[in-house]
């Protein structure tokens, strides 16, 4: 079977995550080794750990929302919170994952998108609430101050239109495709404050 250019892109993105984890996971190894003397206590050990920390939880969090998703395979909700809470350690963004079910990947490769778009609409902070029943799921951003992002949201009007968008926001226009390869449009709403929720 020829591989499509979206398959090649999900594959690089895999490929791409299943590079990095080996050198992060022996930088982290290093530094378990490093905490067994005094330089545990510098500055700089924690500064290294908590980076490193990070750079992980980013990585396997990117493997789910850019890699290939088999509809096969499921992921469950202990996995979901775990790289969430990876995700919040450095304390700009909390998240929230209530759902209890397992749920397809590419489903959740399209909520770890959808979050992504709503990270970009709080570049302040603040929390984003996932709740649903396994059939549907909403995304809920909360938060004193949310950035307007004009023209963005487009993306999910005409999908199959080829975006002009830079690098930090390609999560926009993949989320769109993905939700229309799934058949799941996605609703926006807003609070009366801005806050932006997306459902699909």
């Amino acid at each position: 079977m020829t591989a499509t250019t979206k398959d090649l892109e999900a594959l690089l993105g895999s490929r791409i995550c299943h590079d990095l984890i080996s050198p992060l996971g022996a930088i982290a190894n290093g530094l378990e080794l490093l905490g067994m003397t005094e330089l545990r206590h510098s500055p700089e050990y924690a500064l290294i750990a908590q980076s490193v920390a990070h750079a992980n939880a980013r990585v396997r969090f990117f493997r789910v929302a850019f890699g290939v998703a088999g509809h096969e395979q499921q992921i469950g909700a202990p996995e979901i919170r775990d790289l969430l809470e990876g995700l919040a350690a450095d304390g700009r963004l909390a998240y929230r994952w209530l759902p209890e079910e397992p749920l397809a990947r590419p489903q959740v490769k399209l909520a770890f998108l959808l979050l992504q778009c709503l990270e970009t609409a709080l570049p302040w902070g603040g929390e984003i609430v996932i709740e649903g029943d396994g059939q549907t799921l909403t995304l809920g951003a909360r938060a004193a101050r949310i950035r307007a992002l004009d023209g963005l949201w487009d993306h999910f009007d005409t999908p199959g239109v080829p975006p002009e968008v830079e690098a930090s926001l390609v999560h926009f226009p993949l989320a769109a495709r993905a939700a229309a390869e799934l058949g799941r449009p996605v609703r926006r709403d807003e609070t009366p404050e801005g806050a932006p929720s997306l459902s699909f």
